[in-house]
């Protein structure tokens, strides 16, 4: 038995984004979302294509939109690879998706909550306070006392797929069960007990199964995951590409100080004669000053006393 593998946007949206699985995708929010204690009953899947409101402006997909009973509309999305932007692009979706529900006329007061729910195949957010949170979420916040914006309707979710793991045997909330399945799908041979436990969880792993995809999908399929392995081995390639960066400037900072310390020693030894040169000349100009005062008390003559020592007249009249 084989199934889809969940990290492709073909294999996410065909698991989470149809009509015949909205029950997958309910117990999915259910799980990861923080919604003060409401428990989603039922939701519309809506088109994700997003128009902007201004003729011109960037138009954007993404993977699932919904729209909860209570209004909240919640932008899905499943990333495998961190690309150039990725944070400003989900912040743009969300956005895009708040603004875009009023109409010409409408008030402002229609406005209802939006979630972007962004579920990432490598880590996101790097954080050392983050660094073991599988799923985060932030809102408007005042930065000094800690205190919520009170008309507070935007909010981003990150569930991040490195971060998680736990095996099949300690997997303990919805949560894990969810995360373990979109991670895990592609790589099992058999539904896992845990999961077939669940009603839910037992659909999306039918709905997955390799076995009930048409032709047409399984050849989707099998593009995609070409184009997974692709991006595997760039992201392998890249990787290794740092690591060789990071030997040779480790090199070259080992050159670059075996060159500073043979400077130094350089600049020591020259030092060293420095010092020596500077010792002869004091010991000579003393030999000198003691040769000029034996001669002038022998009354020899002030010039033969300038050629054979070099003194200057000051420095001999000092004696």
């Amino acid at each position: 038995m084989q199934f889809i593998d969940v990290r492709t946007d073909f294999a996410f949206k065909k698991v989470f984004g149809s009509e015949e699985s909205k029950d997958i995708l309910l117990s999915f929010l259910n799980a990861v979302l923080d919604l003060d204690g409401h428990f989603i009953t039922d939701l519309t899947i809506v088109n994700p294509y997003q128009v902007p409101l201004v003729e011109g402006l960037k138009e954007t997909y993404v993977d699932i939109k919904a729209r909860l009973e209570n209004g909240t509309t919640v932008i899905i999305e499943m990333q495998a690879y961190n690309q150039g932007g990725f944070g400003k692009r989900v912040q743009s979706n969300l956005a895009k998706a708040y603004s875009t529900q009023l109409q010409s006329g409408d008030k402002y007061i229609k406005h209802n909550p939006t979630i972007a729910l962004t579920i990432t195949d490598f880590v996101m957010l790097t954080d050392e306070k983050l660094k073991s949170s599988v799923i985060t979420s932030f809102k408007f916040m005042e930065t000094s006392q800690l205190v919520l914006f009170p008309y507070n309707e935007l909010e981003i979710v990150f569930v991040e797929l490195p971060k998680f793991h736990k095996t099949e045997s300690e997997l303990s909330s919805m949560a894990d069960k969810w995360i373990y399945f979109i991670k895990q799908a592609g790589h099992l041979t058999a539904i896992p007990q845990s999961l077939a436990e669940d009603e839910t969880l037992n659909h999306a792993l039918e709905v997955a199964n390799l076995a009930c995809l048409t032709p047409s999908e399984l050849e989707i399929h099998d593009k995609k995951m070409r184009w997974l392995a692709d991006q595997e081995e760039l992201q392998a390639e890249r990787k290794a590409n740092r690591e060789r960066l990071v030997q040779l400037k480790a090199k070259e900072q080992a050159i670059e100080a075996k060159e500073q310390t043979i400077e130094a020693k350089e600049q020591a030894i020259e030092a060293e004669k420095q010092a020596a040169r500077e010792k002869v000349a004091k010991a000579e100009s003393i030999t000198k000053l003691q040769i000029a005062k034996q001669m002038l008390q022998a009354k020899i003559d002030l010039t033969l006393i300038m050629q054979m020592t070099g003194l200057d007249e000051a420095s001999i009249k000092k004696l």
